[in-house]
């Protein structure tokens, strides 16, 4: 599994109208072929930054998302948004030396 963390900085104004369209996309996202998870976070500390975590069956079906029409029609809406360039983290999680298993 390939867990994935966004973190985006918005422009102060702009959250709210990413929050709602997040909204509006992420049940496409999330029926997207190997996602198996997508949820957004807010730094409770600094509300203008946000993040996305979602978890992928594998680094292919990330890599399919990312070359994906869905993908060229939601990214260039979602950067709009932005106060500073977004910053992505691909992880595998180990506990004990065993690769983690999601529930």
């Amino acid at each position: 599994m390939i867990n994935r963390i966004v973190k985006m900085t918005f422009h102060p104004a702009h959250v709210d109208e990413f929050v709602h369209y997040f909204d509006t996309i992420k049940h496409q996202i999330n029926s997207f072929e190997g996602c198996h998870s997508l949820k957004m976070l807010r730094d409770v500390h600094h509300p203008h930054i946000l993040f996305t975590y979602s978890i992928w069956e594998s680094e292919e079906a990330l890599n399919n998302y990312r070359h994906s029409e869905l993908f060229a029609s939601v990214w260039p809406k979602t950067k709009q948004f932005f106060s500073e360039k977004a910053e992505a983290w691909s992880t595998e999680v180990y506990f004990d030396g065993a690769q983690a298993k999601s529930c």
